[in-house]
């Protein structure tokens, strides 16, 4: 398996499983990784290996919805259920914010955006699944105003990653998603930037389809939260494009596994 290129950002890590992605900033304050394909969380133990890997007791996960709904998690909670092969009786969520120095937090994707955020000042935590569902709700900045509400956060305080997703290389979609983000209140300058219309090829009379940059999305989403951009870091790796160290639902479809991002509060 041959590791792609990253920005000097991140890093690629050698765990009990394989290699793992983590960024080079928040690793100063939080510890977290980016699972690739070789931890699949369906063999005996893999939950406990992602736990130890990034020093914590237990990994805590949510039924996932495509929504934008926060689980605050404290030390003392008690534990939310998470199993070998996915969560089990968790809440329905698409992201956490904790001060658990024990419990990790996690979200599985396979195109979906995986993004990690900590605070520098206070060491509390978020971990947010944005798809494109997810993003035109804003999950990333409902997880933002979480960790502002529960722990104080300053939006200059917090650093955020964002690990490999579906990129606009690989994601046609249709127009249907443009009135999506516009019925959700995104001005038409942002949603301009996010939905790319490449050039049809000379000569050609079919109009190409659209592509979403998801991940720039909810870069820009934070941004406009007050994240500064020097603390937004992007790995830039598209899911698609790398099957072999990566998932993706839409080239793999059912037989897509999950990749994992985690974090936990320091």
């Amino acid at each position: 398996m041959t590791l792609p290129a990253i920005p000097d950002s991140f890093e690629w890590t050698t765990e009990s499983w394989g290699a793992a992605l983590r960024c080079v900033p928040l690793a100063a304050i939080a510890p977290h990784l980016f699972t690739t394909r070789q931890l699949s969380l369906a063999a005996s133990g893999d939950l406990d290996r992602l736990a130890a890997a990034v020093g914590a007791r237990r990994v805590a996960m949510a039924k996932q919805v495509h929504g934008r709904t926060v689980v605050v998690v404290r030390d003392g909670d008690a534990a939310l259920g998470a199993a070998e092969g996915g969560p089990h009786d968790a809440p329905e969520a698409d992201a956490f914010v904790s001060s658990s120095r024990d419990t990790a937090v996690a979200i599985r994707v396979a195109d979906c955006v995986p993004l990690l955020m900590a605070d520098r000042s206070r060491g509390v935590v978020a971990a947010v699944h944005a798809g494109w569902r997810g993003t035109a709700a804003r999950a990333a900045v409902a997880a933002l105003e979480a960790l502002e509400r529960e722990f104080g956060t300053k939006p200059s305080d917090v650093v955020a990653a964002i690990g490999p997703s579906i990129g606009p290389c690989c994601y046609e979609v249709g127009s249907e998603l443009v009135d999506a983000f516009a019925a959700a209140g995104h001005e038409r300058y942002l949603i301009d930037r996010w939905f790319l219309a490449p050039a049809p090829p000379r000569g050609s009379r079919e109009r190409p389809k659209l592509r979403l940059d998801v991940a720039g999305a909810n870069r820009d989403q934070l941004l406009l939260a007050g994240v500064s951009e020097e603390q937004i870091h992007s790995s830039g790796l598209c899911t698609a494009m790398h099957l072999d160290v990566l998932t993706s639902y839409r080239a793999e479809k059912d037989q897509a596994g999950r990749l994992v991002a985690v974090i936990r509060a320091r």
